[in-house]
């Protein structure tokens, strides 16, 4: 805080009877009145100088007060500054004002060193709107004070309790603008604790909901997996008991057919193929059922050994070869480089990709069907791709649902069980089947298989 050398005091005047407190006070009130302070900031710094000045009379005898306005760097403005010079030594150089509350009356309240004497300072900041204070103003200021008559110590407790009436009554509005925000929130409150209740009855009444549903899912969930079993059992059973009358009948059509036997018409020779193809076709139908019923119950255990693609590839080329019937068909299986091993059941490996093949082979017309394997890190990827119709984007997981067949491909036979079964001995197996496949642009189906095994 600075106070230039030239800034004259507003006012100055003594403190030495129980009178001059009133006056100090009144005085006080002028000042912050002449400066531009608030009402409410006139009563307060006009308070703590009494209750300060008080405190002087008593503990030291007096203090010589004085007015005067200085520009506060740290804040910014002007400020309304008063000093008590004590007449007395203060105990310890130090003060404490009996009420603890007039420190809060003003901006700053503190004993500090002034010319080479220890006086009591206060201060209040002049609001930003107030007329400036200019040297000019000052004067006039300075002038008018000077010139004003103090009012005596009757007066200045009138006006001190007028001033107390108006804080009663501002405190007593306060109380019923609070009364009535009391009442409101009490109100909300009631309002947010019948919410609260009728929410808790809700999310109750919804908890019970959601454990029926639960108790009725376990139940439902407990009589689809009887039923699984049920159809398992039920194709088991039933496969099993066609095998034998279905070989059978292949077996005496082609007994009839054999050259050793009564010699056929032609016509009786074409009828008796068609019993044995019909037989033929029962007999793969039942095999898969019956594989398919194997895999869903769990019975299929793989017999982990070290697979030699290369080999496994030479053996499908030989085998599936003979099925490529269509002279516009060409089936490719790539050869691998050494080494190409995995871990892995070669049974049931070389069924899934035979499969794959065959289902290939019956879907193209022209082209070719390729089986190629490549290794990444530690999985290998082995691929069927064919270059036939293609399957719809939508019907890709459809086409690996029992039983199911894209429509318009049933002209070539096929029961809809080979790809289920292949995708469930390849998830036996650790590894995953895929299908990326475009209408005109063919199919390509993809197993992914750990290199060590599941």
């Amino acid at each position: 805080m600075t106070d230039p050398a030239d800034t004259l005091p507003l006012l100055q005047m003594a403190l030495r009877i129980e009178q001059d407190i009133f006056l100090v006070r009144q005085r006080g009130r002028e000042a912050a009145a002449a400066v531009g302070l608030e009402h409410q900031d006139q009563v307060r710094i006009a308070t703590a100088l009494s209750e300060v000045a008080r405190d002087l009379l008593h503990s030291v005898g007096g203090a010589d007060v004085t007015f005067s306005v200085v520009f506060d760097l740290a804040a910014g403005r002007s400020v309304l500054r008063v000093d008590l010079a004590p007449v007395g030594p203060l105990p310890d150089g130090r003060y404490e004002p009996q009420s603890g509350a007039v420190a809060r009356l003003v901006d700053m309240l503190a004993v500090v060193p002034a010319d080479g004497d220890t006086v009591v300072r206060m201060s209040r900041r002049v609001p930003a709107n107030a007329q400036a204070l200019t040297p000019v103003r000052l004067a006039e200021l300075r002038a008018e004070l000077s010139q004003s008559a103090p009012g005596s110590a009757l007066d200045e407790l009138a006006a001190q309790n007028e001033q107390l009436i108006a804080a009663l009554d501002e405190v007593r509005s306060q109380r019923d603008e609070l009364e009535v925000l009391n009442e409101e929130l009490q109100e909300t409150n009631r309002g947010v604790m019948a919410l609260y209740n009728q929410l808790t009855e809700e999310l109750e009444e919804t908890n019970r909901g959601v454990v029926a549903l639960y108790a009725e899912l376990d139940e439902k969930s407990a009589q689809l997996r009887t039923a699984s079993e049920s159809k398992s059992r039920f194709l088991a059973n039933v496969s099993h008991e066609l095998r034998a009358p279905v070989a059978a009948i292949i077996g005496l059509a082609r007994l009839l057919a054999d050259s050793a036997s009564d010699p056929l018409t032609v016509e009786q020779a074409r009828q008796v193929g068609l019993i044995r193809s019909s037989a033929s076709d029962l007999l793969t139908l039942v095999n898969e059922l019956l594989d398919l019923a194997k895999a869903e119950s769990g019975r299929i255990e793989p017999n982990w050994a070290d697979v030699d693609l290369r080999a496994l590839f030479g053996q499908l080329r030989g085998t599936v070869r003979a099925l490529a019937t269509r002279p516009g068909v060409n089936l490719v299986v790539e050869e691998l480089p050494r080494p190409a091993t995995i871990r892995s059941d070669e049974v049931l490996l070389a069924q899934v990709l035979r499969n794959l093949l065959h289902n290939g082979l019956k879907f193209t017309e022209r082209g070719e069907v390729r089986l190629r394997a490549d290794r990444h890190e530690d999985r290998w990827s082995l691929s069927v791709s064919d270059t036939g119709v293609g399957i719809p984007p939508e019907l890709h997981e459809r086409i690996f649902e029992e039983f199911y067949q894209v429509p318009g491909a049933t002209r070539v036979g096929g029961t809809g069980l080979g790809l289920p079964y292949a995708r469930r001995l390849v998830k036996l197996l650790g590894g995953t089947l895929e299908l990326s496949s475009e209408p005109g642009r063919g199919s390509t189906f993809k197993v992914s298989l750990p290199v060590g095994g599941a």
